[in-house]
């Protein structure tokens, strides 16, 4: 739900119903059409042209960058710093796009009008990509960031790129448009040896070029705007509610980034009538902060948000299991859930076992579990431990004890549009008698659904909630700018069933439902992760960056 929207329940109501830095020697990063410095402006022209052979306009780049090299120390926004930058992204867009790669990743002898250079690419290193790690750069110029309104850009030497790596089969928890990363490309010259190294500037910011030390140009939001919505988003968050089944093969955990052992798993869980497009604008303000591109790194689970939720929570258990047996080594996640997805990753970090379902449900539960095996679909889906690899938990517009606009008229219709998958429906019947419907949702006709789940008399909630939560965990509650907590709400969510007794922090901010791309929101999260860090403080970086313009 976007902030905005005064009225958080619009989404509900809608469903129902049908991401400076300043230094000596630095520049933005490059486009095509930026200033140039005079001496190369003919040679740049030439390795542009479409009509000079490959090889040809690779060994222009290379002069360019050579002749720029070594003025490098000339100041901010120079014509030869700028061009130098561009020569250096360019030529790598150009080496790796054309004649099928064939120029790529092997020793190259480049002749121009007046030199030859011997190009060769720096192999793979700490701060340093595998040259052949990405299929494809694209120029940040290039990326169209529809939902991102506050570039997070550094400043300073080598080409900005937005490397791209597209594998098939695809790799697992690859998104469909593949795996993106900022990138820089640098060039390092011994008189007509050249070095050309794709930098990770979130690792390493500042480096030497040409023996001076310098921070690394990047663009930390065109990798994540690279992944465009549909133009009829809406419409694909209504259905992948009412009409589950047919986005079921969506459901997953995705990497936004190369998986990297070093940096923590930073999980984003997204609420009803929502997708992980909706992280967009929280994931690129937290990227302000050098220490969080340093530290972090952005996955996001998605899933069609109608299924009961307890069967969203179980998918999202089963994903961060096959992460974790895939990537054993990685480090301890930190989950972050937004409403109905915060519900679910409030049940990845408590155990719920059969005696606290029979206490709370009595001869239901008991008749349940009787008939069941334990692998069976509805009790892994009861039955659960906390998970040991979660570190830290955050809580966004939580409805830890349902929301009555569940309960409303709008919800019951809502309730009734929801069409479950065939195969969670059929199991669902084969476990649940009339008598244990009308237990769980007070209907014998109609299976439980998210909406259902979100009901305050769901007689799953209390069972969750008497769990005690096994690691730290943080509220941002909105309030819609009121400032009468406790007696507020966000538009959905009360006060009351979003607060937390126990929580480290607590912080109240002036917006909606969805406050997730708040100013007041990321700041907070900020501050969070960088407590997680072992660091103080909220970034100031960060806060400046989130400011209302």
């Amino acid at each position: 739900m976007k902030p905005g929207h005064t009225i958080g329940s619009i989404r509900l109501i809608a469903a129902v119903t049908c991401i400076a830095f300043l230094a000596g020697c630095a520049t933005a990063p490059q486009t095509s059409h930026g200033p140039e410095y005079a001496p190369t402006a003919s040679i740049m022209r030439e390795a542009r042209s479409l009509s000079v052979p490959v090889e040809k306009r690779a060994a222009d780049y290379l002069q360019a960058a050579a002749v720029t090299a070594s003025m490098l120390g000339s100041g901010i926004g120079t014509p030869a710093c700028e061009t130098y930058n561009a020569a250096c992204g360019e030529l790598t867009v150009l080496l790796r796009a054309s004649e099928g790669g064939k120029l790529w990743n092997h020793p190259l002898t480049l002749t121009g009008n007046n030199n030859s250079y011997r190009l060769r690419l720096e192999p793979a290193g700490s701060a340093v990509w595998a040259p052949n790690y990405f299929t494809t750069f694209e120029r940040p110029d290039q990326v169209k960031e529809k939902l991102i309104r506050k570039k997070i850009i550094q400043e300073g030497v080598g080409g900005a790129l937005v490397g791209v790596r597209i594998v098939n089969p695809p790799e697992k928890f690859m998104p469909a448009k593949g795996i993106t990363a900022p990138v820089t490309a640098t060039l390092d010259f011994d008189a007509t040896d050249a070095t050309l190294a794709l930098r990770r500037p979130a690792k390493q910011p500042m480096t030497s070029v040409e023996g001076k030390t310098c921070p690394v140009a990047a663009n930390f939001s065109a990798p994540i705007g690279y992944y465009q919505p549909p133009p009829n988003l809406l419409l694909v968050s209504l259905m992948a509610m009412l009409r589950s089944g047919h986005y079921m093969e969506k459901t997953g955990l995705y990497f936004l980034q190369p998986y990297d052992p070093d940096r923590t798993p930073l999980v984003f869980v997204h609420g009803l009538f929502s997708t992980p497009f909706d992280w967009v604008q929280t994931i690129n303000g937290l990227q302000a902060d050098p220490e969080i591109r340093k530290h972090y790194q952005f996955w996001v689970f998605a899933y069609p948000t109608g299924n009961p939720i307890l069967y969203s929570a179980l998918r999202l258990r089963e994903e961060l299991a096959r992460a974790d047996k895939l990537y054993p080594n990685h480090r301890p996640y930190v989950v972050v859930g937004h409403s109905m997805g915060g519900m679910l990753a409030h049940m990845q970090v408590v155990t719920a076992t059969q005696a606290m379902w029979e206490k709370t449900l009595g001869q239901t539960a008991k008749s349940i579990f009787r008939q069941k095996s334990r692998d069976s679909l509805i009790v892994r889906a009861t039955i659960f431990q906390a998970n040991p690899r979660i570190k830290r938990v955050v809580f966004i517009c939580t409805p830890h004890r349902g929301s009555e606009m569940a309960s409303s008229g709008l919800g019951r219709f809502g309730i009734s549009l929801i069409s479950l998958p065939l195969n969670i429906a059929t199991k669902m019947k084969d476990a649940l008698t009339s008598a244990d419907l009308v237990q769980l949702t007070g209907s014998s006709k109609r299976l439980p659904n998210s909406i259902t789940g979100l009901k305050p008399s769901n007689p799953g909630l209390p069972v969750i909630n008497s769990a005690p939560i096994s690691v730290p965990y943080h509220s941002i509650i909105g309030d819609r700018g009121k400032g009468d907590s406790p007696n507020s709400t966000d538009g959905v969510v009360p006060y009351w069933s979003s607060h937390l007794d126990g929580a480290q922090s607590e912080c109240i901010v002036p917006g909606p439902h969805g406050s997730c791309e708040l100013p007041q929101t990321i700041a907070e999260l900020d501050r969070i992760l960088r407590l997680n860090l072992g660091l103080p403080g909220v970034s100031k970086t960060t806060v400046a960056q989130t400011a209302p313009r």
